[in-house]
């Protein structure tokens, strides 16, 4: 009985072993194939770059190339390994006893490294070079950093160092000064597609173009990615895997559909994107996955719209092409970049929400009650040219029945105050606030104080009420004096809020004099002298001689105590002729 062999994953199995296998680092290839043939071979390297790009790859490559002796034995550094000679073989096998590589992230503190660089004056066992080779070497320890400062920079000249790293910017930059770099790059779409045809030709499997698009467009330029998803997509699919069956693997929904939703959503269509989001769901997409497509599309339509010659990308079909060159040409950038910064939003909303489903429902009814807005910007011009304004247009590639506008009649004065546009539906689509005419919302400071209540900051009511001390106001001008325990930036805060709140530019200025009471005091100073008056009524102190440890917790004028008890108060008693003959007042109901 012969042991069949372990099957081994498409990532493994199709590892570059040459410099002419590896693709998409033509750069790297042809420096170091110059570097070689002058025999000016640098006794260090750092290679970075996104996870599954060849860093690793490149520097077993650079090994075997730097200890290779030819199939005759004779052979000197090459860059093209050939691998059958026993370095080749040993290494990649693993298994050089003078090629050592080390996890960085298992191997992180000073002793460790202290180990390493002791063996190193000694001379390789059997190979040319002694190679050691560091695995995400930005994990490595500030302690062993500097440890390895002084052999990096002048090694014995039987050694050379391969460092690969995802994170270049935690490499101390003393290291890096002493190391040749490469970047190594993300694997254009157009060359992916290439590779990874080539690999099902030799595999004899078959999937879809489009599905093959699905995967490198997943992969977002790693090769290892994009081999372990047709590895994994190979399994699924049952004679040639489709573009539905990688979609469903990956959790994706339908491109196509996506597009529709978005459609959808810029109509202001609510009903019709909940029931497409939805279907999505029924067919296994993830909303947060229907989200981040969304988002997808909004910066693909951006980036086309800016430079048309984006829509050229071999992993998008034909179709789907033509509708983003639509969109792009229909949509206003303000509308796209509104857009993007809800989804942003949204994303962020759908992970913390306990229901990943209601809180994509929720983004999508925002978003597309967002879609009739008209843009602050055109409804101010407006404004201030005295016109009227117009109903808010749907931004959708499609049109949409338009809302008719209330007319808008021009205020006088250098600036209306208030304009309301309304929807077909009679509700109000926006409200637009010209910089003068906010300002005459608010002719008291009481106005202030109400604005600050009725937006529910706590905070900055309860800083306004007890720390500041009023010296003059006038509208879009604040000036105060401070109490001892007012915060510093009191001032700062009251003035960005007002701003964010009204639209318009608020002066809010700390003088060192000159002010009353603060709000709080005030309403004190009224509370206690309510209360002592009332502590004067004949009726108060017969009940406070009567029950000694009595106390007055609250005054109310005669008025608000008329409404509590109009609140309270029972239903009016019914007519004599709507009485049942037989009913008793005194009777249990």
């Amino acid at each position: 009985m012969t042991d069949t062999p372990a099957y081994q994953v498409l990532a493994r199995k199709y590892r570059p072993q040459t410099f002419a296998d590896l693709i998409g680092q033509n750069v790297m290839v042809r420096t170091l194939k110059n570097a070689f043939a002058a025999d000016r071979i640098a006794h260090a390297f750092v290679m970075t770059g996104v996870r599954g790009v060849g860093k690793t790859t490149t520097a077993r490559i650079i090994a075997k190339g730097l200890n290779c002796v030819g199939p005759d034995g004779k052979g000197g550094p090459t860059i093209e390994p050939c691998g059958v000679c026993g370095p080749c073989k040993a290494i990649a096998e693993g298994r050089h006893v003078d090629v050592m590589e080390y996890d960085a992230a298992s191997n992180t503190q000073v002793d460790k490294m202290r180990d390493i660089l002791a063996s190193l004056p000694y001379r390789p066992t059997e190979a040319r070079y002694k190679i050691i080779i560091f695995d995400e070497v930005h994990m490595l320890s500030g302690g062993a950093f500097n440890a390895l400062l002084k052999t990096l920079e002048e090694p014995p000249e039987h050694v050379k160092f391969i460092f690969a790293t995802t994170e270049i910017r935690k490499v101390p930059v003393t290291i890096l000064s002493r190391c040749q770099r490469f970047d190594l790059r993300r694997i254009e779409p157009e060359v992916m597609l290439t590779h990874l045809r080539g690999i099902l030709g030799k595999e004899g499997a078959k999937v879809a173009d489009d599905a093959l698009a699905l995967i490198v467009r997943a992969a977002e330029g790693s090769v290892r990615d994009a081999l372990s998803l047709l590895d994994q997509a190979i399994a699924h699919g049952a004679g040639e895997t489709s573009a539905d069956e990688v979609r469903s693997m990956l959790g994706l929904a339908d491109r196509g559909r996506i597009l529709d939703l978005f459609d959808l959503v810029l109509k202001g269509e609510a009903a019709a994107a909940l029931n497409e989001l939805s279907a999505q769901y029924a067919d296994g997409a993830d909303p947060m996955a229907v989200l981040r497509d969304l988002a997808e599309v909004t910066h693909w339509v951006s980036v086309i719209k800016i430079t048309p010659e984006a829509a050229e990308d071999p992993t998008v079909p034909p179709d789907e092409r033509a509708r983003g060159l639509h969109m792009a040409q229909a949509l206003p950038m303000r509308v796209l970049s509104r857009l993007w910064q809800m989804l942003l939003k949204s994303i962020e909303e759908v992970s913390l929400a306990p229901n990943a489903m209601m809180a994509a429902e929720m983004a999508i009814i925002r978003l597309t009650h967002v879609a009739d807005l008209p843009d602050p910007e055109q409804l101010l011009r407006r404004l201030s040219e005295g016109g009227s304004v117009p109903a808010p247009q749907s931004p959708a590639p499609t049109t949409r029945r338009a809302a008719e506008a209330a007319p808008v009649a021009a205020q006088p004065g250098p600036s209306p105050r208030a304009s309301s546009v309304q929807t077909s539906g009679g509700t109000a689509a926006a409200l637009a606030l010209a910089p003068e005419g906010s300002l005459a919302l608010y002719p008291t400071f009481d106005a202030i104080v109400a604005l600050i209540r009725e937006k529910r900051d706590m905070k900055l009511l309860v800083e306004v009420e007890t720390n500041l001390r009023l010296v003059r106001y006038s509208s879009g001008r604040i000036e105060f004096q401070p109490t001892d325990a007012a915060p510093r930036d009191l001032a700062a805060t009251l003035a960005q809020r007002l701003q964010m709140w009204t639209g318009a530019r608020w002066g809010v200025s700390v003088v060192s004099d000159g002010g009353g009471q603060t709000i709080a005091e005030t309403r004190d100073a009224t509370l206690d002298a309510a209360r002592a008056e009332g502590l004067r009524l004949p009726l108060v102190q017969a009940v406070l001689a009567a029950f000694p440890k009595a106390r007055i917790t609250a005054v109310r004028t005669p008025a608000e105590a008329q409404d509590q008890a109009a609140d309270g108060a029972l239903a009016p008693m019914p007519e004599a002729d709507e009485m049942p003959e037989d009913w008793d007042p005194f009777e249990e109901q």
